[in-house]
């Protein structure tokens, strides 16, 4: 079944943007969930390099993103080119992406596809092909692409997919590789036309720093035929938006469900923790928004858990599939399965009600869609938030080089082996907005596997 799901990957990456870019979901850090308008070329730099001086680089997080707020209030009067902020960015735009070169980061910047930005600057509608070229000049590495301001040149999908295409060509036409990521909010449903001309694009209305809060300003309970995407949208809708669209993004073109929120304060840990897994295995890209000079302990080993970046790396780029949802006590319990490289298999369980629930997952759910051997079968279980001594940890778990590991204090590492099953993942506790992430190996093999370890079947 994982070969026959590998292959379709192969297939349908042939349909995506081909610049050779987001073979897997980006990785970085970017400046507006925390700092909105407030950012500065020091600021920046000190940002980058914080990602590292603490081996957020090393696990993957390369690019570094300017959003909204760096342009000056006018184009170049002669050129019509964009001018940054003189004070913001005293050495300008091309000097910052030097020095972020040089620190061995990539660098972004932000764009509208309207005549202005949402911050009230000017946007690139009608100006794609001078703008583009001058990113390419400055040597940008990463356009995130907003929808202010579109001058109601949206409505169908075809009108949204044209003028967002002409950005992509560009781009393309700089010679620069440049990651395009659409930022248009699911409006007009970019998952049925951007994957070929975009690397990423948003499905919903911003995120805001909360797991289930409602707000009216986030109005829709469904993405499909969404009319008005919106803000304020909380974790827990958004992962809701996301469920039914995995099976539109793969290898250079994925769904973004948004920035990350993680450490900005609003949420519990294990709400950032079903935050940080539920993005990994949905193949978002994994952008940092938080202020990373002033993180705590807790903030930094969620987005250091080299097992679940591993996840969300997985050079098959395939988004889980949600394979059941069941009502509970003040919200649901759901079940999330993704193919992964190896013949491997990622399992979610998210709990987004109000009691702990104490329960099995069954492997036949798992693989509700595989062969009855596959359902029959003995696996190896990884719980990929237990952490397990550095010296017993399974490399095949995180699929990071040793080096580039980030060291814990305590000489631990997420991704604990729990032992052989067959049948069911037995007794497992999933606490208020918690999800539990495991990593199932050994389909295939498992008896031989099984003899090798000398194990039983259960833990």
């Amino acid at each position: 079944m994982l070969r026959f799901l590998t292959l379709l990957s192969l297939l349908a990456g042939a349909q995506a943007l081909e610049n050779g870019l987001a073979r897997t979901p980006q990785m970085g850090w970017n400046t507006w969930n925390h700092f909105g308008c407030e950012i500065t070329e020091d600021l920046i730099l000190s940002a980058a390099r914080v990602i590292v001086k603490t081996g957020l680089k090393d696990l993957g997080y390369e690019y570094v993103l300017i959003d909204d707020c760096w342009q000056a209030a006018e184009r170049d009067p002669k050129t019509k080119a964009p001018v940054a902020n003189p004070k913001k960015f005293p050495n300008g735009i091309k000097h910052l992406a030097d020095e972020i070169h040089k620190m061995g980061l990539k660098m972004g910047i932000y764009s509208d596809a309207g005549s202005l930005t949402c911050g009230g600057y000017f946007g690139s509608l009608d100006y794609e092909e001078i703008d583009a070229k001058q990113y390419a000049a400055w040597e940008v590495d990463y356009l995130k692409y907003d929808n202010c301001f579109n001058e109601g040149r949206s409505g169908t999908p075809q009108i949204s997919q044209q003028r967002y295409a002409v950005m992509s060509k560009a781009l393309n036409a700089t010679g620069r590789p440049i990651l395009y990521s659409m930022c248009n909010w699911g409006e007009d449903q970019p998952w049925n036309w951007a994957t070929t001309i975009a690397n990423s694009w948003r499905i919903s209305g911003d995120i805001t720093d909360s797991f289930n809060r409602f707000d009216e300003r986030c109005p829709c309970t469904q993405v499909l035929d969404c009319k008005l995407a919106g803000y304020h949208c909380a974790v827990a809708r958004i992962i809701d938006f996301a469920a039914p669209l995995g099976q539109k993004a793969g290898p250079g073109r994925f769904n973004d469900l948004d920035m990350l929120e993680v450490g900005n304060s609003g949420m519990t840990y294990d709400e950032y923790v079903t935050h940080f897994s539920m993005w990994a295995i949905l193949k978002s890209p994994l952008i940092l928004g938080n202020d990373l000079n002033d993180m705590s302990d807790e903030t930094f080993a969620i987005i250091t858990n080299e097992a679940i970046i591993a996840v969300s790396q997985d050079p098959m780029g395939s988004p889980a599939n949600r394979i059941w949802k069941k009502e509970v006590a003040g919200g649901d319990l759901q079940l999330w399965v993704g193919g992964l490289t190896n013949e491997s298999t990622v399992v979610a369980l998210l709990n987004t009600g109000e009691e702990t629930i104490k329960t099995s997952v069954s492997i036949a759910d798992v693989f509700t869609d595989g062969s009855d051997s596959l359902r029959r079968a003995a696996y190896r279980l990884y719980d990929l938030w237990g952490l397990e001594d550095n010296a017993k940890l399974d490399a095949n778990v995180t699929m990071t080089p040793r080096a580039a590991l980030v060291p814990r204090k305590d000489g631990k590492r997420y991704g604990k082996y729990e032992g052989i099953v067959r049948g069911h993942i037995k007794d497992v506790v999933v606490k208020p907005h918690q999800t539990r992430v495991w990593k199932l190996s050994g389909q295939g093999d498992a008896k031989t596997k099984l003899k090798a370890r000398g194990s039983r079947y259960d833990f």
